[in-house]
């Protein structure tokens, strides 16, 4: 069973570590490599540090597997979910998401996060719908594609 807690500033290299291996992992067979080196420069230390000290990051532990995930919470958007690609399909992620959820729901009426394309389908599972689409471009010449997605309370 997982446990989820705050995360704390000596939390800082398991998470950078934790969200480097995944996008590292997964990303590439959805994103040319420009859009995957986008996704590393955009949760750098400093952002990952940043969110910490404002209280909005957390760990999902497992207690034999040790920390498996981490979700961001800042006022109505949930970003940086992530869950290590060998404890994927073991509800972790959604665990993690459903955690964020109702810390959102507790003040506000609607959640909005932007769905990686390997994300998007768990996200259309759990009842979010799209709201916008965003094309963006990236390194060499690559573009990131997403969706901004809300799921209302």
């Amino acid at each position: 069973m997982m446990q989820i807690r705050k995360a704390m500033s000596r939390d800082l290299e398991c998470i950078r570590e934790l969200t480097r291996e995944t996008i590292g992992q997964i990303y590439p067979k959805y994103y040319p490599q420009g859009a995957v080196e986008f996704f590393l420069s955009h949760h750098c230390d400093g952002a990952i540090l940043a969110d910490i000290r404002d209280g909005a990051v957390y760990l999902g532990i497992d207690e034999t597997d040790g920390i498996v995930g981490t979700v961001t919470v800042k006022n109505s958007e949930i970003s940086r979910l992530f869950v290590l690609p060998e404890q994927q399909r073991k509800g972790y992620g959604e665990a993690l998401l459903a955690y964020a959820e109702k810390l959102v729901f507790a003040e506000y009426p609607a959640v909005t996060l932007d769905a990686s394309l390997p994300a998007k389908a768990m996200y259309l599972k759990q009842g979010y719908q799209t709201a916008e689409f965003h094309c963006l471009p990236a390194e060499k010449m690559a573009f990131l594609c997403y969706d901004v997605m809300v799921k209302q309370r």
